[in-house]
């Protein structure tokens, strides 16, 4: 599928996700250790979900818990796994997920150096306020490495359409 370099567009429905070398995740016994694209998404339903950062207000107040709740509901649909990703690295992404109590429902993917995030094209560069590149608030519902629903947050418009209530609809 055609992306144009005029507009700012994310990953389109129907393409792949694109690789990634950076991504982390953290281990029991093993500490930290890369994950492939490939890892999280061949031969598997998975719904992904991006988020701004790890411990901030709205992301740990409704959208992670969205999905902590809403992952067995997920799973009962056909999804094989409910993956967080921030642009956060994975010890902060452990925390977090110890934080939200989101055991083994929900694998927190740490995007340190954004690339996943870039490749997406869900850069939010908050530079200005002090916080450097995020990721936008996203949801996606990918089967076997290709994108099957994305969905971005609207700006300013609160927490909705990118929750697991909202990708449970999509199922």
């Amino acid at each position: 599928m055609f992306r144009s370099l005029l507009a700012r567009m994310p990953i389109n429905i129907g393409e792949r996700i694109p690789s990634c070398k950076t991504l982390r995740v953290m281990k029991d016994g093993e500490g930290v250790v890369p994950i492939s694209v490939d890892e999280l998404f061949k031969g598997k339903k998975v719904v992904m979900f991006g988020v701004p950062g790890a411990f901030t207000p709205g992301c740990s107040k409704t959208h992670c818990p969205s999905f902590v709740a809403g992952a067995d509901q997920l799973r009962a649909k056909g999804v094989d796994s409910v993956v967080c990703m921030a642009v956060n690295d994975a010890y902060v992404m452990h925390a977090w997920g110890e934080s939200q109590k989101v055991g083994d429902k929900i694998l927190m993917v740490g995007d340190g150096s954004a690339e996943l995030t870039k490749s997406l094209d869900v850069v939010k560069d908050l530079t200005d306020a002090g916080l450097g590149v995020r990721c936008e608030r996203f949801a996606a519902i990918v089967d076997d490495g290709v994108v099957k629903h994305f969905v971005l947050e609207p700006p300013n418009a609160g927490i909705t359409k990118t929750t697991a209530e909202a990708m449970l609809s999509l199922l």
